[in-house]
């Protein structure tokens, strides 16, 4: 059952990318139904990602005190009933009640599953591990749009269906136990630190001008290149393949260079890419230009967990909590912040998220380095000789 559980520790990873971007490829089909807009259908990404996001800045500590087994299990278990209603959903508005439900269940599994990696592997090989726990949200990434294309070729709502079966397969495996035991008094205000915020916010503006930006690539996939569901499904999972591909290779990196380099290389690779998708007029080119952002958003995401992850901070699961939960409010607010400057002009949806991909992760890092160098103890002077 160890081996199994240990399965589960990385299969959980899929989960949360899965269940937000399970409608990128769909919104149109979606809004069809309900007699909506693909823009007003966007909605569904934010009610799954806010409570999702807001939660998660508490969900971390809140698992250190009740034990990851115990709270994964139940957190599964409420997914699958919650994407079940999704699948049902016989109005708009129950269909976004239920997507809330989601992602408020959610938010109790991946800063949960990061801190059981963390408390079992061996500092020195933790960028390795953070890697392939990335490699598998890739996989969630990828499979997400594809799952969702090819099922509302004959109803969007039975991508709904597997996520339930999924989860309840989740909650079945559960974690490997640790030799850690809940921390009854974990408070919130250990989790609020500078080593924490720093790359919260990295990851707030990394995963919502790479991973958020999904949705926009397939309002181009659709407006500039007229291709259906099916088409944008199969050609959004780029980005997670390639992601999928080179987690672990970033996680080595993180290993050999350290996390801090990784994150800025990565930021600024994925800013000129997402500017060649919102600017090329060739499909081919979007679409290799997209896949290869997967490579560096991993540069982004599995540095900042290793960041937070290496930290001394004696409540990591609340700090990884943190972090996730800024990565996702990310992605929450793409569609409010971008929709609007794509409808404006196409080509500013793209080139205002890569430039902010540029310039704040490294500002960001920057500052923090300065900080860490103000903060270091100077040796105090010997005394003058008697």
């Amino acid at each position: 059952m160890g081996r199994l559980a240990r399965a589960g520790l990385y299969a959980g990873a899929l989960i949360g990318p899965f269940g937000g971007a399970i409608t990128t490829s769909i919104l149109p089909e979606i809004g069809d139904s309900f007699g909506r807009s693909p823009g007003e259908a966007a909605s569904t990404l934010t009610f799954y990602l806010v409570p999702f996001a807001v939660l998660m800045l508490a969900s971390g500590t809140l698992a250190q005190r009740w034990g990851p087994q115990r709270t994964v299990r139940i957190a599964y278990i409420a997914y699958a009933v919650t994407s079940a209603l999704a699948a049902s959903a016989w109005t708009f508005e129950v269909l976004l009640a239920s997507r809330a439900l989601q992602g408020a269940a959610n938010s109790f599994t991946t800063p949960v599953l990061l801190a059981v990696i963390a408390a079992s592997t061996p500092k020195e090989k933790l960028g390795r591990a953070l890697g392939l726990f990335g490699s598998m949200q890739a996989a969630g990434q990828t499979s997400a749009p594809l799952v969702g294309g090819l099922t509302a070729e004959f109803d969007w709502r039975l991508a709904f269906v597997v996520i339930s079966v999924v989860a309840v397969g989740l909650a079945v495996l559960g974690v490997p136990e640790t030799d850690s035991e809940p921390e009854r008094d974990a408070s919130l205000r250990s989790a609020f630190v500078p080593s924490t915020i720093r790359p919260a916010l990295v990851a707030f503006v990394g995963w919502g001008c790479l991973g958020g930006l999904s949705f926009l690539v397939a309002f181009r996939l659709d407006d500039v290149f007229g291709l259906g569901a099916g088409e944008r499904g199969l050609l959004l999972t780029g980005f997670g393949i390639v992601g999928f591909l080179t987690a672990r290779y970033v996680g080595k990196a993180i290993d050999r260079f350290g996390a801090t380099t990784t994150v800025v290389i990565g930021a600024t690779l994925g800013g000129g890419l997402v500017a060649a998708v919102g600017t090329t007029p060739f499909a081919a080119v979007a679409v290799l230009a997209w896949a290869l952002t997967g490579a560096a958003a991993q540069g982004v995401l599995v540095s900042v967990n290793a960041l937070v992850l290496q930290s001394e901070n004696a409540n990591r699961g609340g700090s990884v909590s943190v972090v996730q939960s800024l990565r996702f409010m990310g992605a929450a607010a793409a569609p409010l912040a971008f929709v609007p400057l794509y409808q404006a002009h196409p080509l500013a949806g793209f080139l205002v998220p890569a430039a902010l991909l540029v310039t704040v992760p490294a500002i960001i890092t920057w500052s923090g380095r300065g900080a860490g160098s103000r903060r270091t103890p100077q040796p105090e002077a010997p005394p003058p000789p008697r």
